[in-house]
């Protein structure tokens, strides 16, 4: 399956005739002589592209084919390569990885009159992002920086966060990409809690619309300096253990106050308040511990058991999903399917899961997107359209309840195929 990704805007239309074999004003009215296609399309920018197709008629064998490209915002097409058809008539043209970066048209002329369609491929850009830390507390700022391919400079970034329940995105700001279409946003936020941040590049004539892979920042309340909390591991897989700790000291001083009650209290995403439970002693230099095994994004906070009533500040544990993934084959050739399929634990039954790919950028980006069924299992069924490398992983958002995560990457070996085996060029 190709990427759902959205076109933003047209290729001009083709209307005139061609005005010399190397550079023509646009593609020629196709009189079905000569038959094209192109995939993948559409791809990631820097992905390679297979354009292929066959010469129909008699004497088809060993005849001269020609390749025309035009980049989205320029108004000619340029003659960009030359193939010989087989006995079958049959033709290819490879355009390796790291060339196409923009949109563009593409259309083939052979001997005589005959000529192609034109085909228009879509290029999405690439986005990358990253935080300059993984967590922070209510009100300190985080940067989040990144990179936009093909370059864009100048042009507009959108840095969004995902609603709680993980069913929209929200834009909170807008920034500019610099000479090198290179970004930088500074964001804080008042609450705590996990946030699952984006940056989106809107598409324009020259490329799709591109988004990050999401990373997610863990937002933690200002500590009470006398009524210390913290978290082995703010972020803890499903079914591991962290343990909540701090130390407490006697009122607005830095001296420990030992051998007080404390009682561990928790709140979910499905409570409305705050439960107590566990309880232990403060020791020797008013130290305390806990130890938890959530299976869900939980609140903690430590309080005294007797008056004077005395509180931490709130602790927030992120608890990730697992995602596991299973390709049907790690080789395979051009245009053959490759089955991917997994399962999410806790049970995510009816949430959105991506199919992610490896771009030229090194980062991941989503190519497909499915839900998971009801058995907390999902599938996705991919046709490759170029040989070479890929790698692939599948990654589920945070929802609320966990902290989102992504499957183990795996890696498929594509091997070139014969023409006459792929799908019928028209």
């Amino acid at each position: 399956m190709r990427p759902r990704l959205v076109a933003l805007a047209s290729m001009l239309a083709a209307i005139l005739v061609i005005a010399a074999p190397a550079v023509a004003n646009a593609a020629p009215r196709h009189n079905r002589g000569l038959t094209i296609n192109a995939t993948p399309n559409p791809i990631l920018a820097g992905e390679g592209v297979l354009i292929y197709g066959q010469l129909r008629g008699t004497d088809i064998a060993s005849q001269p084919i020609l390749l025309y490209h035009r980049l989205a915002g320029f108004p000619r097409f340029t003659l960009i390569g030359r193939a010989t058809t087989d006995s079958h008539g049959f033709y290819e043209f490879t355009r390796a990885e790291g060339v196409v970066l923009t949109r563009r048209s593409w259309f083939v002329r052979g001997p005589g009159h005959t000529h192609s369609r034109t085909v228009h491929e879509r290029v999405q850009a690439l986005v990358t992002l990253a935080s300059s830390v993984t967590s922070t507390d209510t009100n300190h700022p985080i940067v989040f920086s990144g990179h936009v391919t093909p370059d864009h400079r100048f042009q507009r970034v959108l840095l969004q966060v995902q609603n709680a329940n993980g069913t929209t995105w929200h834009t909170v700001k807008v920034g500019r990409l610099d000479a090198a279409s290179n970004f930088s946003i500074s964001q804080r936020w008042r609450t705590p809690g996990d946030r699952v941040v984006r940056a989106v590049f809107p598409g324009d004539p020259r490329n799709n619309r591109g988004e990050s892979d999401p990373v997610t920042v863990t937002v933690q309340q200002a500590q009470i300096p006398d009524f210390t909390i913290n978290s082995s591991s703010p972020i803890i897989g499903f079914g591991q253990p962290a343990t909540i700790s701090g130390t407490l000291d006697k009122p607005g001083t830095t001296t420990p106050e030992p051998d007080t009650a404390v009682n561990l209290c928790s709140r979910t995403p499905q409570q409305n308040q705050f439960t107590c439970g566990a309880a232990t002693t403060t020791g020797d230099d008013g130290s305390y511990s806990f130890p938890v095994s959530p299976t869900s994004n939980t609140m903690y906070l430590v309080k005294t058991t007797l008056p004077p009533n005395r509180h931490s500040a709130r602790l927030f544990e992120g608890v990730q999903d697992v995602v596991t993934m299973a390709p049907s084959a790690t080789s395979t050739q051009v245009g053959q399917v490759v089955t991917f399929t997994g399962t999410v634990t806790p049970d995510k039954a009816g949430e959105l899961i991506y199919l992610e790919r490896q771009g030229a950028d090194g980062k991941f980006h989503a190519v497909e997107v499915r839900r998971v069924r009801s058995d907390s299992t999902y599938q996705f069924a991919w046709k490759f359209g170029n040989s070479g490398t890929a790698v692939f992983r599948a990654r589920i958002l945070g929802d609320g309840t966990n902290v989102g995560s992504a499957s183990p990457p795996v890696t498929i070996t594509v091997a070139p195929a014969p023409v006459a085996t792929l799908p019928p060029a028209s």
